[in-house]
């Protein structure tokens, strides 16, 4: 069965426009999913004949947050944008150089990132919908109206369970079986009279105070009801989270409708308002995070199986029912908490990029934690609609590849095309994925980029500074050619992912009878050596520096590196 199988949820929880991905030939197939929180998966049946065309949207509309899995898509090279300061890169057969001119002005080189979003998600401005899109946002939005102002979404009144009280007097005190006359005196008989007459007045009494109740509501103000801190009719930013339930109900209004109430129900039932500033202590902040962003300005959230590992840890998340609700509502709070820093205008950004680190993790044998995740699944499909932009898995085990062949037929076009994967334990793989959506500077050092904590061991850079990567081809050299226009203090990072390369740095003056300074002799750099290598050279002349990369090997290699000016005087 498909709970037996089931992977554990991605733990919740600015940009140029997207070119294509080519596909990587190189890649493993894609492993089966971990859930994302797919509202399409608890979709309503009834058809709503005002949407004849509802059923063409079908394929292009369809919610994320419970993840599936599934192959990259074949893809058109997107054009090259030209950089901004002079670049100019020369390949050769053994020898490739890349040269970087550093202005004077700006000190630094500046790169336009590129976009490689194979998913496209769709605008949010009234003015980019289709016809039918258009008339199913202003239905959905006219019968939130008509909920709003009948105060349909506030907790049910009791006004039916006083009407039902009200009959069952009165069925009460008609079946009571009578007395006969022989045994009753005659000063008896008006009490019967009284209590029939006391069940009568009550009886009106309540009928006129439930009238009384249903005519307050039906003269006071609409009610006012707000989801993830955006009210539900409003301005331009509620018509964004009615598109997500539309989207997520392939644009059947009367659909949507049904899983706005359940929403909002749902988290009057769970607290949500509430919940989201409580403390609920710091024990798994490893295991979910966010960090940076990817290059069309998504945060990323990144989520890492492999802590529950820890045993100590497992037992106090998931050893019992209190604790995987404990789990349940700290997932949600982390969720609420990184959705309420979004942005909700139709130009913003109002989804998430997930990052699911699958290495180490427990497999699909532990029924605890299988218990959590289908708790957390439930509601996060149902409450959570398009809420995530890309699902990358990395170091994904050999038993997803048997859970995505079992799924796979029962996913939408447009669910696979949010998921990316890189095969097990595979580091160089990794970062190759990540790149493409991420920017070095923002993609943590652990897996592969530059990004680390800022602390008085690295004081020169920060996740703002950005980086260039380049593919080192099997058995070539890469230099990297910096070229100085001002006396000043260079300073500079790169890493090889994964290295086996040699390592040089050298300045070559630009006086035709000076010598070339060696900076850093050529060096074997190994798997175990330092992630990153940090260098700076004081520049007293004009010249340029040279950093070359040799890469004997038959697996083409990833050089990151970027490089600031800092002025100095004599």
């Amino acid at each position: 069965m498909a709970e037996e199988s089931s992977p554990p949820p991605p733990v919740l929880e600015q940009a140029p426009p997207s070119p294509v991905i080519e596909k990587d030939k190189e890649d493993l197939p894609p492993p089966a999913p971990v859930e994302e929180a797919e509202s399409q998966a608890v979709q309503e049946k009834e058809e709503v004949p005002s949407q004849p065309a509802a059923a063409e949207q079908k394929e292009s509309r369809s919610s994320s947050l419970a993840a599936m899995i599934e192959k990259e898509e074949s893809f058109s090279p997107p054009p090259q944008p030209p950089p901004e300061e002079k670049t100019e890169v020369t390949e050769k057969s053994v020898a490739t150089k890349e040269e970087v001119a550093v202005v004077p002005d700006t000190g630094k080189e500046k790169k336009v990132p590129l976009t490689l979003i194979s998913f496209k998600e769709e605008s949010n401005a009234v003015a980019d919908l289709s016809d039918i899109e258009r008339r199913a946002l202003e239905e959905l939005k006219q019968l939130v109206q008509e909920a709003l102002s009948s105060h349909q979404f506030s907790s049910t009144p009791p006004k039916k369970e006083e009407k039902q009280s009200v009959s069952v007097i009165q069925e009460t005190s008609k079946t009571e079986a009578p007395v006969p006359d022989s045994d009753v005196g005659t000063e008896m008989k008006p009490t019967a009279e009284t209590q029939e007459s006391k069940v009568e007045k009550t009886s009106e009494k309540e009928s006129q105070e439930v009238a009384k109740e249903e005519q307050k509501v039906a003269s006071s103000s609409p009610e006012e009801v707000t989801i993830w801190g955006i009210p539900l009719l409003k301005d331009d930013r509620s018509d964004v989270v009615l598109l997500k339930f539309l989207r997520a109900r392939d644009f059947k209004v009367r659909d949507a409708f049904v899983m706005i109430k359940n929403t909002i129900q749902w988290r009057r039932d769970f607290k949500i308002d509430e919940l989201v500033d409580e403390d609920l202590g710091d024990d798994l902040e490893k295991v979910v995070f966010m960090h940076g962003y990817d290059r069309d300005g998504h945060p990323v959230c990144y989520n890492v199986y492999g802590e529950f590992q820890n045993k100590e840890l497992y037992q106090k998340t998931f050893s019992d029912a209190e604790k995987r609700l404990k789990f349940l509502r700290w997932r949600i709070q982390f969720l609420e908490r990184s959705i309420r820093k979004l942005d909700f205008s139709p130009g913003g950004i109002s989804t998430i990029f997930q990052v699911n680190d699958l290495k180490n993790s427990p497999g699909p044998g532990k029924k605890e934690l299988r218990l959590a995740t289908k708790q957390a699944l439930l509601s996060l499909q149902d409450n959570y609609p398009e809420f995530v932009a890309k699902q990358v898995f990395i170091n994904v085990p050999w038993w997803y590849l048997a859970f995505y062949t079992v799924m796979s037929p029962f996913m939408t076009q447009r669910t696979k095309s949010k998921f990316v994967f890189a095969g097990p334990s595979n580091s160089a793989e990794t970062l190759f994925k990540l790149v493409k959506y991420i920017s070095p500077e923002q993609v943590p050092i652990q897996y592969g980029g530059l990004s680390v904590d800022f602390c008085d061991c690295n004081p020169e850079f920060t996740i703002a500074d950005p980086a260039t990567d380049i593919t080192v081809k099997p058995a070539t050299k890469q230099t990297v050619e910096i070229i100085i226009y001002e006396k000043c203090i260079l300073v500079w990072e790169l890493r090889v992912v994964g290295w086996e390369v040699s390592y040089r740095a050298e300045f070559m003056p630009e006086a035709k009878d000076a010598y070339t300074i060696i900076i850093t002799k050529p060096t074997k750099m190994s798997p175990t050596d330092e992630p990153v290598v940090s260098n700076s050279f004081k520049v007293g002349e004009l010249g340029k520096i040279l950093i070359t990369v040799d890469n004997p090997t038959s697996k083409k290699k990833k050089l990151l590196y970027r490089f600031k000016i800092n002025p100095f005087s004599d």
